[in-house]
């Protein structure tokens, strides 16, 4: 059966399947990545190690420890949290990083841990940025973190693969900070959310490496759980002009990646379609406090900034300070206006110390935090103040992430950065810059979804093959995770199971628990569980007695606490659809449709009345999940 790159990579590092399972989007499967990586929450998942009562290290090589997100912060508990983690590390032979060092994920590419065509995850929304070398990076919560730390493996299921094709060239002046800054406002309506996306096309092979770094980087913004490059003879270059300078990067590991290079099948499945021209992009800004709102630098108007950010593991690399170096043309920094440099790593500073770039920066007034998180994560100096406006090379602009919930945050390229920072307003490096010519233009497509193998599902002991129970319609999209469990009782310690249960769904629908009962099965709309992660939103109604949820589509946070507390969700839009005509649209948030459903797992459909709903399997991964009551009961047990 043909396969897309991301499929590929899951077979490669999935464990346990049965003898002939093709990987398909959709399924639930035991991976052991290459590596793990952890930050300053290590602290965090050092906790749940204890709790498992794991003595040691399945493997102490997989994982890697990194201290960036909090190096300003030198006072004594801070200090040492630093020191336990290093500790800890030496104490169970784990590779340590420590501040200074750089940006976890920057440090992850350099020293050769995210490779070509292998799966590395890390404790961190970014680890999509390993995608830019053709690795499968993908974020894990903590509690898979420790789950890894102890036995090597985690689940995952395969979501949904996009495809984007790039053709053209970019123009002078233009970054892949403009590519995905772009795609973040053309394709603005959830096309890639829950995703992984592969980029293709004749376009890619114009891109250099910190470019598709900073595109796959992004993605996470965009929505997806994974941006994927091809390991081409752009990424083959990159690795040997680096050979001996990371402890992965030998000549024998690029001599044999080059005989092992992993490709999507050329009839491969995809679940969306989409297209650019990188031609037709331009220096390009998103914001404010949104990355979707995006529009060509000179199509913004007279907006002056107060502060300007050249920082962060998406553009502090040689090529951004090189670029925003160049952007000052001779100028210094306007008056009014902060503007801050980090490189992604010590490393990287390095190489701009030697280059000329870092001292350039410098004169024209720029200030130097050391390689680290800082203000993209609003810790450190330099946060944005009530009232002011930033413009910064970082990955995200909520509002309130940089500093003040007053002050507004734009993103875009190092070159713009630089430019807005010396003319104080928003603006491009003077000079030609731009594309080809012509407006972007959206180009989507959703092929049909590649019909599934009929096959009887195995059901474990302590499973059940069927739940039966009334439709409880909740006809809502984007059901965030406040919605479902209120935030007033979330750092509570003190709430009791029935008290989880009698307060679910209270932001959406106070009247929920006098409508539903137990035994119900929820039908939710698409992205179910968006929003903060919390896990008493999937616990509170295990608690009220529902035995599963059936949604569209679910947030992949959601999903994941789901069932590391072993609550059972299905993805079956098919059913939404279903109910929505025949129950919906009535104005109740919460609706009993008087409808019986046997939810058949052998089968792998939802039979209403004669009519039967087709969902992705549950295989015996997620089944053991639900099994144990999670992952970390799981882990204890030892199985």
């Amino acid at each position: 059966m043909v396969q897309n790159l991301v499929e590929k990579i899951v077979q490669r590092f999935s464990v346990g399947l049965a003898g002939g399972h093709v990987v398909r989007a959709g399924d639930y499967v035991t991976v052991r990545p290459r590596h793990v990586m952890t930050h300053d929450n290590t602290a965090a998942v050092m906790e749940k190690f204890e709790g498992l009562g794991t003595p040691s290290f399945d493997d102490p090589a997989q994982p890697v420890f990194t201290l960036d997100h909090n190096i300003q912060d030198t006072g004594e508990a801070n200090l040492a949290k630093y020191a336990a983690i290093e500790g800890f590390a030496k104490k169970h032979g784990v590779v340590f990083h420590g501040a200074g060092r750089g940006i976890g994920h920057q440090v992850m590419v350099e020293e050769g841990y995210a490779w070509p065509g292998t799966l590395v995850v890390a404790s961190d929304s970014h680890s999509n940025m390993y995608g830019g070398l053709g690795a499968l990076g993908t974020p894990v919560v903590r509690t898979d973190a420790a789950a890894l730390w102890a036995t090597g493996e985690t689940w995952w299921q395969v979501p949904p693969v996009a495809r984007v094709t790039l053709t053209g060239s970019l123009g002078s002046g233009v970054s892949g900070k403009d590519v995905i800054v772009a795609l973040c406002g053309l394709y603005g309506d959830d096309e890639v959310l829950n995703h992984a996306v592969e980029f293709t096309g004749p376009g890619v092979a114009g891109l250099g490496v910190d470019d598709r770094l900073t595109i796959a980087n992004m993605t996470t913004e965009w929505g997806a759980l994974a941006g994927v490059f091809p390991c081409d003879e752009v990424t083959l270059g990159w690795l040997r002009g680096r050979i001996g300078t990371g402890v992965r990067i030998t000549a024998e590991a690029v001599a044999d990646l080059e005989t092992s290079i992993l490709e999507p099948d050329s009839d491969a499945h995809y679940a969306v379609l989409l297209e650019m021209d990188l031609g037709s992009v331009e220096p390009t800004v998103c914001g404010p406090d949104s990355v979707k709102v995006a529009r060509p630098v000179s199509e913004v108007g007279d907006i002056a900034v107060q502060k300007a950010y050249l920082l962060s593991c998406t553009n502090a690399r040689s090529g951004d300070l090189a670029a925003a170096a160049a952007a000052l043309g001779g100028k210094g920094v306007a008056d009014g206006v902060e503007f801050y440099v980090a490189a992604a790593s010590d490393r990287i500073q390095a190489e701009a110390e030697e280059s000329g770039d870092w001292q350039a920066l410098l004169d024209a007034g720029a200030r130097p935090l050391p390689p680290g998180c800082g203000p993209c994560i609003g810790l450190g100096v330099g946060l944005l103040e009530d009232g002011e406006v930033g413009i910064s090379a970082t990955n995200r602009n909520f509002k309130g992430r940089m500093g003040s919930r007053d002050a507004q945050a734009y993103l875009a390229s190092p070159a713009v950065v630089a430019a807005s920072a010396v003319a104080g307003r928003i603006c491009a490096p003077e000079g030609p810059g731009g594309g080809a010519g012509g407006a972007l233009e959206p180009h989507i497509s959703r092929p049909a979804a590649a019909p599934r193998e009929a096959s009887a599902v195995e059901i474990l002991d302590g499973f059940p093959a069927t739940i039966e129970g009334e439709l409880v319609l909740l006809d809502a999209d984007n059901l965030n995770t406040d919605g479902i469990y209120p935030g007033t009782f979330t750092y509570r310690e003190d709430v009791s199971p029935q008290e989880m249960a009698e307060v679910a769904f209270q932001n959406y629908d106070p009247d929920f628990g006098s409508v539903a009962r137990t035994g119900d099965i929820l039908v939710g709309g698409f992205s179910f569980g968006c929003g903060s992660s919390r896990e008493q939103a999937a616990t509170c109604l295990a608690h009220f007695g529902i035995p599963l949820v059936v949604a569209g589509s679910f947030s992949a946070t959601y999903k994941r606490n789901a069932f590391n507390n072993g609550f059972p969700l299905l993805d079956c839009p098919d059913l939404v659809a279903a109910l929505r005509e025949a129950a919906g649209g009535d104005g109740r948030p919460t609706v009993r449709t008087g409808l019986g459903a046997v939810v058949d797992f052998a089968a792998g459909e939802i039979r209403v009345g004669e009519a039967a709903h087709p969902f992705a399997p549950l295989g015996p991964t997620a089944q053991r999940l639900v099994i144990a009551g999670g992952l970390e009961a799981l882990v204890r047990s030892g199985q």
